[in-house]
């Protein structure tokens, strides 16, 4: 898996800026803050599982599919600092 976009990214690029429409708009179109769209847009704030239904929607696309962007992002995220995750491997008796 190599860097996928911050799902905030995505919709950014591919639903507000299409469509011309301000972080406001939207917004209030998702029935959500601008601080939280905001912070999502930016990357400081992932897709939960509410937001997927609403970014599903308002602008198309299952709540499933908006999930699993985020997943796949975090999941990246995570493994650029999975050698300092020390576990225990346990073994079948």
């Amino acid at each position: 898996m190599h860097n996928p976009p911050h799902p905030g990214e995505v919709i950014k690029r591919q639903c507000l800026e299409p469509l011309g429409l301000t972080i406001t708009e939207t917004a209030a179109g998702l029935g959500v803050s601008r601080n939280t769209l905001s912070m999502l847009i930016n990357g400081r704030l992932g897709i939960s599982p509410e937001m997927a239904i609403r970014l599903s929607k308002g602008f198309g696309g299952s709540p499933e599919s908006w999930l699993q962007q985020q997943m796949h992002y975090d999941l990246w995220a995570a493994q650029q600092h999975a050698g300092a995750i020390d576990v225990h491997k346990f073994k079948a008796a």
